[in-house]
């Protein structure tokens, strides 16, 4: 990192606490909280969901609303106490010296202004200075941020910027004052794992450039370890332990630290030999908290009389830089031993192919000027000549980054659009060209969804029960009421749900239970083939396994066909069977997981690869960054559709990738790739992911 004039702690925060006050009581949220951020230096904030993280930054904004307050301990900026501050010397602060980038990007744009103008305010209205300083300084920062033709996305409004565009934007914004400490509250989360790895590598590098302290809240342990030197893992309010990378991810001495590494999938994981191990129990309501150690309920080591007795301090790990623990067993564990395996099992039968796609194209015409009507008509080619087979207990991942054709794929398979092209098979009936509402009922039930967002899946004013017994009746599942209650609660016993939460509203659930009710109402009706579409990317890592492995357990007592649509491949490459890639509406690579995952490759599937965070510091990974942005749908490019962001185009002899779209070549049995690649650089690719031998 660069050297900054000031050499003391950027941010000094001792033995915070915060709590909200509602009417009935009050609500610590953050409780014996302390961290220090040096000069230059990234400290990254990891924990579920409630845990405090954002919490923890907004106290730093001095931004916690009416309800919030500060009760207890200082948070030092450049050794002066922000609580002590009045409001105009923390205006003064704010958007200067500290800054703050925010998940979503739209929340930091305002829609009316186009770029250029809202960039130029930050200095002018900080620092004084003039329009024509304050329009060079913009040009200077938006091609820091590496946006191609500055002085367009100047004078663009937001909206006609892609979403990796919008948050390299706020990034551009927050450093336009050149700020000593910058908070990023999950600044990746809403974008593809190629986009992530391009503004993870971009913020790395301004952070080295202007010498930039940073606070990175993430839940993503692989991120933390790209891209911060030091970390601290928080649980229900408090810091449970803190330290360099090296020390917490290789040395941890926090038995909530390890549940986190064990319930994450690192390469070696295996959903059948060595299954992921889910954190048994739940998070604590803040107004629920256990006594003494707030994880004891779910830690493998608690000991009543000890664990459960008093406040637990947080105390230094001998031998190690600044590294701690709020455990008090932490001298008595052996944390080298192996994890005991969680239940192994013997890998399901693939059967016969349950659905057929051959050739399948999906084509929209749009209105050159679709608000007014009229015009020319143009074709966006979501979906080109797509053909696969899914089989009987198969899990088949569908990998590829937004706008790639994934969920058009999937809208097409579940009937909500029909093909332009090609067919669609399910058994012997052939489904392509059939909308939802001309189906048969038996057709609908064997094809079911599982959507990403649990919250938005379930009729908020209906209870658990009565919301899968409802997908019962439209199935004409049983003969009677009493019938169809029965199985509701025997699908509540499948996901693993208390068969009392039949009675609960779904707001009474937490986002992994939510998600359950999803699972089981997908398979109500004995479907045949689920599509997954990215169902655990809004839940908690650990909530993620935990879900995960009863989609795999459902799966083999069902023998249902899985489509899981994801952008993380690390999931992907633990439960998948074969993995589709696709790119621009193309499948560009399909096989087996393992031959997907092994070189050579299709220079996008590297690419992609390259791109996943790895939570382990024994792995390297060769440094692909995707140049530019995904082409138009609407205006494909001509030849191979990947040849405009291709680092391997120069190994094609002449101009065969900007002129004719690649055949699909058989590498092996069931591996295939289209691409214009001699076999001779196809078989000198080297993997992406090394592992270190122990």
């Amino acid at each position: 990192m660069a050297s900054p004039d000031y050499d003391a702690p950027i941010l000094e925060i001792e033995t915070l606490s915060i709590s909200f006050f509602t009417r009935l009581r009050e609500i610590p949220a953050v409780m014996d909280f302390s961290t220090v951020v040096q000069p230059g230096e990234a400290m990254g904030l990891v924990g579920e969901s409630g845990c405090g993280k954002s919490t923890v930054a907004l106290g730093v904004m001095q931004d916690l609303g009416v309800n919030g307050r500060i009760v207890g301990g200082s948070i030092r900026f450049k050794g002066r106490d922000l609580n002590e501050m009045n409001d105009d010397e923390l205006r003064r602060i704010r958007g200067k010296e500290i800054a703050m980038i925010y998940q979503e990007p739209m929340a930091s744009l305002n829609p009316a202004m186009k770029i250029g103008r809202q960039l130029m305010e930050v200095p002018m209205i900080h620092e004084g200075v003039n329009e024509k300083e304050a329009w060079k300084r913009a040009i200077e920062v938006v091609g820091d941020v590496r946006l191609p033709d500055p002085e367009r996305i100047l004078k663009s409004y937001p909206h006609q910027l892609s979403g990796g565009q919008q948050q390299r934007i706020v990034i551009a914004m927050a450093l336009m004052s050149k700020p000593s400490l910058l908070i990023l509250d999950e600044p990746t989360t809403a974008l593809d794992v190629t986009v992530e790895a391009a503004v993870v590598d971009l913020v790395k590098a301004l952070g080295e450039k202007y010498g930039t302290s940073m606070l990175f809240i993430s839940h993503n342990l692989g991120l933390v370890l790209e891209t911060c030197d030091r970390i601290c893992v928080m649980y229900s309010g408090e810091a449970v332990e803190t330290g360099s990378i090296e020390d917490v991810f290789d040395k941890m001495r926090h038995p909530y630290t390890q549940a986190l590494f064990r319930s994450i999938p690192l390469p070696g994981a295996d959903k059948n030999a060595r299954p992921l191990r889910a954190i048994p129990g739940n998070f604590p309501l803040p107004h629920e908290r256990p006594s003494g150690c707030n994880f004891g309920p779910r830690c493998d080591y608690f000991e009543a009389g000890r664990c459960d007795k008093g406040e637990i301090p947080m105390v230094a790990v001998e031998g190690d830089d600044r590294h701690e623990t709020r455990c008090v067993r932490m001298s008595e564990i052996d944390w080298d031993a192996p994890m005991e395996l969680a239940a192994t099992h013997e890998g399901g039968r693939i059967g016969a192919p349950v659905l057929k796609v051959d050739n399948l194209k999906k084509y929209y015409e749009v209105s050159a000027n679709a608000l007014f009507g009229g015009g020319h008509t143009k074709v966006v080619k979501a979906n080109e000549t797509i053909s696969f087979e899914a089989r009987e207990g198969e899990t088949l991942a569908i990998v590829g980054e937004s706008g790639c054709g994934k969920s058009t794929f999937a809208k097409v398979l579940m009937g909500l659009e029909t093909a332009t092209d090609g067919t669609i098979t399910l058994e012997n009936t052939s489904i392509g060209d059939i909308p939802i509402e001309k189906r048969e009922t038996s057709t609908i039930s064997s094809v079911q969804m599982v959507f990403q967002n649990p919250f938005d899946t379930l009729n908020p004013s209906m209870m658990v029960g009565a919301q899968i017994i409802r997908a019962l009746e439209i199935f004409g599942y049983g003969g009677t009421v009493a019938d169809r209650r029965e199985r509701m609660l025997e699908l509540l016993d499948l996901v693993k749900l208390p068969r009392e939460f039949a009675d609960r509203m779904p707001r009474q659930l937490s986002g992994g239970q939510k998600q359950r009710v999803g699972i089981a109402r997908a398979f109500a009706g004995g479907a045949k083939v689920v599509v997954a579409d990215e169902p655990v990317s809004a839940l908690d890592v650990s909530v993620q396994a935990a879900v995960t492995d009863l989609l795999m357990e459902i799966q083999r007592k069902e023998k249902t066909t899985l489509l899981f649509i994801s952008h993380d491949l690390s999931i992907v490459r633990y439960l998948s069977d074969r993995v589709m890639v696709m790119y621009l509406g193309h499948v560009v690579e399909i096989g087996s997981t393992d031959q997907v995952f092994t070189p050579p490759y299709h220079p996008y599937t590297e690419a992609l690869l390259s791109a996943v965070p790895i939570a382990d510091t024994s792995v390297t990974k060769e440094h692909i960054v995707l140049e530019g942005e995904i082409p138009s749908a609407m205006n494909p490019p001509p030849g191979c559709p990947f040849q405009t962001r291709c680092r391997w185009k120069g190994k094609v002899p002449g101009n065969l990738c900007e002129t004719e779209v690649p055949p699909m070549v058989t590498l092996a049995e069931g591996h295939q790739i289209k691409c214009h690649l001699p076999q001779a650089d196809l078989d000198q690719m080297q993997p992406v992911i090394k592992i270190a031998a122990e």
